[in-house]
């Protein structure tokens, strides 16, 4: 159960390096603003929140998450309790 969770952790935080490596930056839109979306833009009106990934963010996180995985695979198999 350990293993699993913790390759899921590494796996999570590598994909997140790598959505970091491809975007400059993510516009989050409020649900349930009735603002039209035109063009796959929304409206002024609607609330907005960026999020700029900071340039040390990718290379952290995948290391981060290969170390995690490494580290996974290291585990015994049954720990003694």
């Amino acid at each position: 159960m350990w293993r699993a969770m913790f390759i899921a952790i590494g796996v999570t935080a590598c994909i997140l390096g790598i959505e970091c490596l491809m975007i400059d930056k993510a516009v989050l839109v409020e649900r349930g603003t009735s603002q039209p979306v035109v063009n796959g833009v929304a409206t002024a009106a609607a609330a907005k929140r960026e999020l700029i990934p900071p340039d040390w963010a990718p290379w952290s996180l995948l290391s981060a998450g290969a170390v995690v995985m490494l580290y996974s695979f290291t585990l015994p198999k049954k720990w003694s309790g």
